[in-house]
């Protein structure tokens, strides 16, 4: 088996927020993860891959920037309406694989009207990366072909750039414009599944972080696909958010005010993870 995964999981603009917080936290007490020898980035988890996989910029300071005010840029503030909302259980319901779900919000998400242009959408993404360059550190930038629903991967040896790959990535459906690259069109790799931890099979010590912890009729949770790898015989440590992260995200995970104090959450609960943590990833 290979050595060290981390996975980071889909979970808006509070997940980009609360897995950062996790992180620094851990680093802070002697347990770095940006050594993973495996990225797998899926929606906020492919921003917060991206910014740890470049190595531009230290985990403290990327903590720092979640707590500051939040940039304006155009659509930044964005929810998911009631609407919206009965789209989504309605093409749960009516769905029997991950896939069939993926083809009905790939859909859903060509038919609606985003509130911002494709070409602002992958600015505000731009913005948020260290760099626009593909890191030598193996990284999986998961999506969601938009025709088909089936999950694919981007990586630094393809020809799709790692801003737009990032950018397809975090495209949740009806809230953002899908992203056209590499000759097709995609939407959020969270569609798939919260986490998409089955990326890591074959790795020996996983450590996952999923700011959505739970799945649905068609799609796995994190800590399911956690036992699939465990029974594979990885060791695997999945955090997921607490009852003081839940109360500091509020009900809209996209909401940039909630950035600050969701970083700060992930802060704080990192300190319950580090000793578990730390066993899995030291060996």
């Amino acid at each position: 088996m290979a050595d060290t995964a981390l996975v980071l999981g889909a979970g808006g603009v509070t997940g980009t927020a609360w897995e950062t917080g996790i992180l620094h936290g851990l680093a802070k007490a002697g347990v770095d993860l940006s050594t993973a020898d495996l990225i797998v980035g899926s929606s906020a988890g492919a921003i917060v891959g991206a910014q740890l996989a470049s190595g531009l910029v230290a985990i403290g300071d990327l903590y720092e920037r979640q707590l500051a005010e939040p940039e304006s840029e155009k659509g930044a503030a964005a929810r998911l309406g009631p609407v919206t909302v009965l789209r989504y259980a309605r093409a749960v319901l009516s769905s029997r694989t991950p896939d069939e779900y993926g083809r009905k919000l790939g859909a859903l998400a060509r038919d609606s009207r985003p509130g911002a242009t494709a070409a602002e959408r992958r600015e505000a993404i731009a913005s948020r990366l260290p760099s626009p360059e593909w890191p030598e550190r193996h990284l999986l930038i998961t999506v969601v072909d938009a025709t088909t629903g089936a999950l694919h991967t981007f990586d630094r040896t393809g020809t799709v750039a790692l801003t737009d790959a990032v950018t397809a990535s975090c495209a949740v459906p009806a809230v953002w414009p899908v992203v056209s690259a590499g000759g097709g069109s995609w939407i959020d790799g969270g569609v798939h599944s919260p986490a998409n931890a089955q990326l890591a099979s074959g790795y020996e010590r996983v450590v996952v972080i999923a700011p959505t912890a739970s799945g649905n009729k068609v799609i796995v949770s994190p800590r399911a696909q956690a036992a699939e790898l465990e029974a594979a015989g990885a060791r695997v440590e999945v955090i997921t958010p607490d009852a003081a992260t839940r109360k500091a995200i509020g009900r809209n995970s996209l909401d940039p005010a909630r950035r600050a104090a969701a970083a700060r959450a992930g802060l704080a609960q990192s300190a319950a993870h580090t000793e578990a943590v730390a066993a899995v990833w030291n060996g």
